[in-house]
């Protein structure tokens, strides 16, 4: 269990650290935010929503507790992330450009894993822990 938890808290960690360091530039509107998405065609107006959505994942993710909204938090944020990649993959940039999205995708897929081994273990201490005080 212990193990557990010390890989899920590193691999949710860097996962919040990669999704704020892309949220915050998005919901201030900072020019390299504004740049890329002129780049790839969007309109300019999404950027601030976007970033605003991203940080409201990372808190659900980071917070204990609501696991259907943690769920919908991992679920958004990888289609973010799955958007962006294919986005930067058809706007032309190299591969070295979008190749290390995929890292930050295993992140996330690690992340959400280890979630669910982690309340798996939860579960199975609480149901040990009910039949010895029966």
């Amino acid at each position: 269990m212990k193990k557990t938890k010390i890989i899920y808290w590193i691999l949710t960690g860097l996962f919040a650290f990669f999704m704020l360091g892309s949220a915050i530039p998005d919901a201030l509107v900072m020019p390299i935010a504004v740049e890329g998405f002129k780049e790839m065609g969007y309109p300019t107006y999404i950027i601030p929503f976007l970033g605003f959505a991203k940080i409201l994942g990372v808190i659900a993710i980071l917070i204990p507790g609501y696991p259907r909204i943690k769920e919908w938090a991992y679920a958004g944020l990888t289609f973010d992330l799955i958007g962006a990649t294919y986005s930067i993959i058809n706007s032309g940039k190299s591969i070295g450009n979008w190749a290390p999205m995929f890292i930050i995708i295993a992140v996330a897929a690690g992340s959400y894993i280890y979630y669910h081994k982690k309340l798996k273990a939860n579960t199975q201490n609480n149901d040990d822990l009910v039949m010895s005080l029966s």
